[in-house]
């Protein structure tokens, strides 16, 4: 096993890259578009519905093999990685988008109105008052859902990105007699991934709450 370590050492990196860098961009995505459903102006939040619905009403492998195979046809080439950074982000931002439009509206209206009274603006009630509140209810199901982007980086290994998985799927096909030993450690290796996420985001929820009844 210690010799096939680093085959699967190289995969580990490749599926933490695609996760961190898709969940940045997810969370980006997702403050944009939940925004947007919010938003006074009936085009920005009919365009964010259109993108929501069409993300979330179709298969992730779907997309990745739409932005892998046909992009191409339409003259546009994209390397692996960027491929899967996007759909995924894409994906997984319209999930979080209802996350942040659920949560900002779960702000009591007292909030709303104080900051009002106070004569701030739009921009200052959302940035001082509300979204730091909205920000402590997000976080457990942003965590729900990047836990949920790790495991579905599996599927990068379809569109021949050597993740985690294709490793591990090609040792146990070279080394047909480890596979069970080689299949084992993918799901403990998973495992120890996900546990660390899950402890980083128990930290993070811990410092936005405190102070905060």
């Amino acid at each position: 096993m210690i010799d096939l370590l680093p085959a699967l050492w190289n995969g580990i990196i490749v599926t933490v890259e695609v996760t961190l860098y898709s969940a940045f961009f997810a969370l980006i995505i997702s403050i944009v578009a939940g925004l947007s459903r919010l938003s006074k102006y009936a085009i920005v939040r009919q365009v964010t519905v259109v993108y929501v619905e069409i993300f979330r009403g179709t298969s992730l492998l779907v997309q990745l093999f739409w932005f892998y195979y046909v992009l191409p046809l339409l003259g546009v080439t994209l390397p692996t990685m960027v491929v899967a950074v996007l759909a995924f982000a894409l994906n997984y931002g319209a999930y979080g988008s209802e996350i942040v439009r659920s949560a900002i509206l779960a702000i009591p209206k007292g909030q709303w109105e104080a900051s009002i009274a106070l004569n701030m603006t739009p921009f200052q009630r959302m940035r001082v008052v509300i979204l730091p509140q909205a920000f402590v209810r997000m976080i457990p199901p942003f965590g729900n859902l990047l836990i949920e982007l790790l495991k579905g980086t599996a599927l990068v290994s379809l569109i021949t990105l050597n993740d985690l998985t294709a490793e591990a799927m090609l040792l146990s096909t070279t080394y047909i007699d480890k596979s069970t030993m080689i299949l084992g450690s993918l799901l403990v290796i998973y495992f120890i991934i996900a546990y660390i996420l899950t402890l980083a985001v128990r930290f993070i929820e811990r410092k936005a709450a405190a102070g905060r009844s």
